[in-house]
């Protein structure tokens, strides 16, 4: 029987921030937060300048969290989602759309204060493409489209908060476009069955889930591979070793069960925001 807001509803006074935070897909938007906050420190910016665009990534994510579940509301009750506060009823709707509204202003709000390109560009092609994604690409052949757009874009978020800079590196694009691809690969994995019942089917549900394991582990390295001989100069030996590390991962995610890979994933890109802060300026 499918869990729904009837089977277990909300009590009142019970505490609603932990429910918020698994709403608004905390991990994966703390991980990505995680690596913006790196990147704005290899980019030497003023401490003013990082906290502020983390902080806009921060609350953008949480608006693409957010407006995910809400969007998935009717889909998660009908496939029995016990894992999402909404449609068990273990978190108001009402809550969730408040939240939603002051991250959103809260992000705008940030990202001006950083700069207004990189407000821009996190207002449309970042944060921007996660909502697209929600609204609709996640269904169609196109649903890799807006993780490359995110992940790709995010270096240059990062860039732009400083006036004197402008965009990141094509190298440095591209390895986080094609993270990006992979990491939406893994995550989709665990719900492709719960999807093809509700008529979702992105680009992973078309190839299988064999053939996504298999690509995204590809393009997992060859992101790698990109943060690694992208910079100028002779990449250090411990990036080798690390490169190595990745490769390995990788090549786990194809046998690996449930949201594993996923993991990997999120591992993945910590290692390669290491390869970056080691190239340098």
């Amino acid at each position: 029987m499918p869990v729904t807001a009837r089977t277990v509803p909300a009590r009142p006074g019970s505490p609603s921030m932990p429910a918020l935070l698994v709403a608004a897909h905390g991990g994966p938007a703390l991980a990505v937060t995680a690596v913006a906050a790196l990147l704005a420190l290899r980019a030497e910016l003023r401490p003013f300048d990082v906290v502020a665009v983390t902080s806009a990534v921060f609350t953008g994510q949480l608006t693409i969290g957010w407006g995910n579940d809400l969007l998935d509301l009717r889909r998660d009750r009908a496939v029995g989602r016990a894992d999402k506060p909404l449609a068990t009823g273990a978190l108001l709707v009402g809550r969730v759309v408040t939240a939603l509204v002051v991250a959103a202003c809260a992000c705008l709000v940030l990202s001006v204060l950083a700069d207004w390109r990189s407000a821009l560009l996190n207002a449309t092609l970042a944060t921007g493409a996660g909502h697209a994604y929600n609204l609709g690409l996640k269904a169609t052949v196109w649903s890799w489209a807006p993780y490359a757009c995110a992940f790709g874009t995010l270096p240059s978020v990062v860039t732009l908060a400083d006036p004197a800079r402008g965009w990141a590196p094509l190298w440095m694009t591209g390895a986080s476009a094609t993270l990006g691809v992979g990491a939406h690969l893994l995550n989709t994995l665990p719900d492709l069955a719960d999807d093809e019942r509700t008529g979702v089917r992105g680009l992973p549900h078309r190839i299988g889930e064999r053939r996504s394991r298999v690509l995204a582990a590809v393009l997992l390295s060859a992101a790698s591979l990109l943060a690694v001989l992208g910079p100028p100069g002779t990449p250090p030996a411990w990036a080798w070793a690390v490169l190595a590390l990745v490769t390995v991962l990788a090549l786990l995610t194809p046998a690996a069960p449930a949201r594993t890979p996923f993991r990997v994933a999120v591992a993945v890109a910590l290692l390669d925001v290491l390869l970056l802060l080691a190239a340098g300026g």
